[in-house]
Protein backbone atom coordinates (compact mmCIF):
# COMPACT_ATOMS: atom_id res chain seq x y z
CA UNK A 1 0.00 0.00 0.00
CA UNK A 2 2.76 2.46 0.81
CA UNK A 3 4.45 2.04 -2.58
CA UNK A 4 1.51 3.47 -4.51
CA UNK A 5 1.44 6.55 -2.29
CA UNK A 6 5.20 6.93 -2.62
CA UNK A 7 4.92 6.83 -6.41
CA UNK A 8 2.06 9.33 -6.34
CA UNK A 9 4.00 11.69 -4.07
CA UNK A 10 7.05 11.54 -6.39
CA UNK A 11 4.88 12.31 -9.40
CA UNK A 12 3.24 15.24 -7.59
CA UNK A 13 6.68 16.55 -6.62
CA UNK A 14 7.83 16.27 -10.23
CA UNK A 15 4.71 18.12 -11.39
CA UNK A 16 5.44 20.91 -8.91
CA UNK A 17 9.00 21.20 -10.23
CA UNK A 18 7.69 21.32 -13.80
CA UNK A 19 5.16 24.01 -12.88
CA UNK A 20 7.88 26.10 -11.24
CA UNK A 21 10.23 25.68 -14.21
CA UNK A 22 7.51 26.72 -16.67
CA UNK A 23 6.66 29.86 -14.72
CA UNK A 24 10.22 31.17 -14.50
CA UNK A 25 11.08 33.96 -16.96
CA UNK A 26 13.37 32.67 -19.71
CA UNK A 27 14.40 33.97 -23.12
CA UNK A 28 11.93 32.86 -25.79
CA UNK A 29 14.28 30.29 -27.38
CA UNK A 30 14.94 28.56 -24.07
CA UNK A 31 11.27 28.70 -23.10
CA UNK A 32 10.21 26.96 -26.34
CA UNK A 33 12.69 24.15 -25.72
CA UNK A 34 11.60 23.76 -22.11
CA UNK A 35 7.94 23.64 -23.15
CA UNK A 36 8.65 20.99 -25.80
CA UNK A 37 10.59 18.91 -23.28
CA UNK A 38 7.82 19.20 -20.69
CA UNK A 39 5.17 18.21 -23.23
CA UNK A 40 7.19 15.07 -24.04
CA UNK A 41 7.38 14.26 -20.33
CA UNK A 42 3.71 14.92 -19.61
CA UNK A 43 2.28 12.75 -22.38
CA UNK A 44 3.22 9.43 -20.74
CA UNK A 45 2.40 10.88 -17.32
CA UNK A 46 -1.30 11.18 -18.24
CA UNK A 47 -1.87 7.84 -16.55
CA UNK A 48 -1.44 9.58 -13.19
CA UNK A 49 -4.93 11.05 -13.56
CA UNK A 50 -6.53 7.61 -13.85
CA UNK A 51 -4.33 6.29 -11.04
CA UNK A 52 -5.27 9.15 -8.72
CA UNK A 53 -8.96 8.80 -9.60
CA UNK A 54 -8.79 5.09 -8.77
CA UNK A 55 -7.11 5.89 -5.46
CA UNK A 56 -9.85 8.42 -4.66
CA UNK A 57 -12.50 5.77 -5.34
CA UNK A 58 -10.61 3.36 -3.07
CA UNK A 59 -10.44 5.95 -0.28
CA UNK A 60 -14.16 6.67 -0.65
CA UNK A 61 -15.03 2.98 -0.49
CA UNK A 62 -12.87 2.45 2.58
CA UNK A 63 -14.42 5.49 4.25
CA UNK A 64 -17.94 4.22 3.63
CA UNK A 65 -17.13 0.76 5.02
CA UNK A 66 -14.89 1.79 7.91
CA UNK A 67 -15.88 0.69 11.39
CA UNK A 68 -16.60 3.77 13.44
CA UNK A 69 -15.33 4.11 16.96
CA UNK A 70 -17.75 6.57 18.45
CA UNK A 71 -19.19 4.63 21.37
CA UNK A 72 -17.99 4.33 24.95
CA UNK A 73 -16.85 0.73 24.37
CA UNK A 74 -13.77 1.73 22.34
CA UNK A 75 -10.41 1.63 24.04
CA UNK A 76 -7.87 4.40 23.74
CA UNK A 77 -5.76 2.43 21.26
CA UNK A 78 -8.77 1.70 19.05
CA UNK A 79 -9.73 5.37 19.08
CA UNK A 80 -6.14 6.39 18.21
CA UNK A 81 -6.03 3.87 15.39
CA UNK A 82 -9.34 5.16 14.05
CA UNK A 83 -8.20 8.79 14.17
CA UNK A 84 -4.88 7.92 12.54
CA UNK A 85 -6.65 6.17 9.67
CA UNK A 86 -8.88 9.23 9.19
CA UNK A 87 -5.84 11.54 9.07
CA UNK A 88 -4.04 9.27 6.60
CA UNK A 89 -7.12 9.15 4.38
CA UNK A 90 -7.36 12.94 4.41
CA UNK A 91 -3.68 13.27 3.54
CA UNK A 92 -4.08 10.82 0.68
CA UNK A 93 -7.10 12.69 -0.69
CA UNK A 94 -5.09 15.91 -0.72
CA UNK A 95 -2.25 14.10 -2.49
CA UNK A 96 -4.59 12.67 -5.15
CA UNK A 97 -6.29 16.01 -5.69
CA UNK A 98 -2.92 17.73 -6.02
CA UNK A 99 -1.80 15.16 -8.58
CA UNK A 100 -4.92 15.67 -10.68
CA UNK A 101 -4.92 19.46 -10.43
CA UNK A 102 -1.21 19.85 -11.13
CA UNK A 103 -1.41 17.62 -14.18
CA UNK A 104 -4.39 19.58 -15.46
Amino acid sequence: MALQWLILSYVVAAEVVIAVVLTLPYPMVVKKRVVSLVSLVLQPAASIVAFAAFQLCDIYWKNEHRLSCSSEVCTATERDRYEKSIYKAQRNVVLCAAGILLYW
